[in-house]
């Protein structure tokens, strides 16, 4: 055997007159996740020395490059660990607990009415609401607090252990808390009788909306930018008079299963004033309290038969806000999260109510697998300015292309979801989504695929030349035939009905021409389609508009 010293090399140098190999991988070429032996890339020309990879991108036009997908997580933050009653033990306390549950129901109704008529009577003839309410008011409110106390008791919250004290109002006009059942909102109505914001269709509740008004609700529409506004500045007003109560928010947004914290939002951080956490854990071993997907009535019902149901709340150390006013909303919300789930030794996601309502949706249209359309919608309205709704709204679409059990869609349901036909530009339109390469597409691909190209700068003045290369006469109506020849010009093959399919869904009220918003319409909820118009768009002569553009995309 050879002996090697520590200035020795472990292998010895190639000879010159051995063969060596080059791998020469272009720019704009996505790496491969299968090894050469068992995938070919298109466009992969070999010979002895050289091997070359392309790609070809159908959005390059627009300045787009390979985008990248994170990889799916297996969170599943609105999941009830106890969805249906199972084992002996559950069965048969619930049958010895119906004679109580009558008997809790009664003091629940009771409690319930004496509370309301209360309130009435509290908020009779008070018509300057946009004040702190009276003390003479107030102390009529505390028959209603106290009956919420027996409410409690009613649900099986005999005592409820506490950690750490509320801090003084005018140290910490703001409290904050995560959000896993309705009955925090009892709790702290009963502890703190703070000022709450709630959705604006909480006031219509029966009894619920009058006494949510005594605590001075602020309502806020979570899709109204102007909504959203205005609740703010209410919660930064009354922040700042001592003479109103604490101002109460649960940042989540929605109700988790207490498992994880979701992203904050920043209404509570925008005020810049000192907030105390609050933290609520629910210990269980056979009933998880946690609202999920679980109807109220069948929630209500599990907790009337529990012997006792668990709760503890503690009460953090105030958190101040920072000193950088353009980064303190979001540095604040970031410390007040990181302190909250290390107390509750749990993570925080960027999952958000918008997770909950795709989430909500696949369940309506019986996916097999609804929590698998959860894509942390946080993340994505904040790289990508995606809002909800807009989300939904692809769901839809996403749906519509037949995913299988597994939430993935095949390129031939991708492309009659499109109304393309099976070509080389819906092949290049499905590969620029299939990140990984593997012959199919999940939702959160082919959402991060679609916000990665309306994101795009030059995607909307790409729709709108698009658009100008169709209205041949000036009149802001888009000529069909002209808009045949440009789908022709990017799929030469297409048959009369397929082409009579794309124009329908360009004429997206169905008034038989395409107008400007209907054309911009269907490209923002289509984005992908913006490909169709490439080979015209790059080709084109343009006017000064249109080589703006072409030197930009240079």
């Amino acid at each position: 055997m050879a002996e090697y010293d520590l200035t020795s090399p472990l292998l010895s140098p190639r000879s010159s007159d051995q063969p060596q190999t080059v791998l020469t991988v272009d720019e704009d070429s996505e790496p491969s996740d299968q090894s050469p032996s068992n995938h070919q890339p298109p466009h992969q020309t070999h010979n002895d020395e050289k091997t070359t990879l392309t790609s070809s991108n159908p959005y390059a036009f627009l300045g787009s490059d390979a985008h990248s997908v994170p990889a799916p997580t297996t969170v599943d933050p609105f999941r009830n660990g106890t969805p249906l009653i199972s084992g002996v033990y559950e069965a048969v306390k619930i049958v010895l607990c119906l004679p109580i549950m009558l008997l809790r129901l009664v003091l629940f109704g009771a409690c319930l009415a004496v509370g309301y008529i209360a309130t009435r009577i509290a908020l009779e003839g008070w018509k300057d609401k946009q004040n702190p309410m009276p003390k003479w008011r107030c102390r009529i409110m505390w028959v209603t607090r106290i009956c919420a106390r027996f409410i409690l008791f009613s649900f099986g919250y005999q005592w409820i252990r506490r950690k750490g004290k509320p801090a003084p109002r005018e140290i910490a006009p703001i409290v904050v808390s995560n959000h896993v059942s309705y009955i925090e909102p009892i709790f702290y109505f009963y502890e703190l009788f703070p000022t709450i914001v709630a959705s604006e269709s909480h006031d219509s509740m029966p009894f619920v909306g009058t006494i949510i008004r005594a605590m001075q609700v602020i309502y806020v529409n979570r899709f109204s930018p102007a909504s959203r506004k205005n609740a703010v500045n209410e919660i930064k007003r009354r922040a700042s008079c001592d003479k109103f109560p604490r101002v109460l928010l649960f940042p989540e947004g929605t109700t988790t299963n207490g498992k994880v914290l979701i992203s904050f939002q920043l209404g509570a951080f925008i005020p810049g004033h000192p907030i105390q956490p609050i933290i609520v854990r629910y210990p269980h071993v056979h009933f998880d309290q946690s609202w999920g997907l679980i109807s109220l009535a069948k929630l209500m019902f599990r907790m009337f038969t529990q012997f006792h149901n668990y709760m503890e709340v503690e009460y953090l150390p105030i958190i101040m806000p920072p000193d950088n006013e353009k980064l303190s909303a979001v540095h604040f919300a970031e410390r007040t999260g990181q302190a909250m789930a290390s107390a509750l030794n749990v993570v925080q996601t960027s999952h958000s109510y918008g997770d909950l309502m795709l989430l909500m949706k696949a369940a309506e249209l019986q996916q097999e697998r609804p929590w698998s359309y959860m894509v942390e919608m946080a993340r994505i309205e904040s790289l990508y300015h995606i809002s909800s709704l807009e989300a939904v709204d692809f769901l839809d679409k996403f749906l519509s292309m037949n995913p299988d059990t597994s939430g993935c869609v095949k390129l031939h349901d991708f492309s009659r979801g499109l109304r393309l036909k099976a070509c080389k530009l819906s092949e290049e339109i499905f590969g620029f989504l299939d990140v990984e390469k593997n012959g199919s597409i999940t939702f959160k691909q082919f959402l991060f695929g679609v916000a990665h190209v309306m994101k795009k700068p030059l995607f909307m003045q790409a729709s709108e030349l698009a658009f100008a290369e169709c209205d041949v006469r000036g009149d802001n109506y888009c000529m069909k035939e002209e808009l045949s020849n440009i789908l022709r010009h990017a799929i030469p093959d297409l048959n009369e009905d397929e082409v009579h399919g794309l124009l329908n869904l360009f004429d997206s009220n169905n008034d038989g021409r395409i107008s400007r918003d209907d054309f911009i319409t269907c490209l923002r909820k289509n984005p992908l389609l913006i490909a169709l118009f490439s080979p015209r768009l790059l080709q084109k002569d343009f006017s000064r508009g249109g080589d703006r553009m072409l030197q930009d995309i240079v």
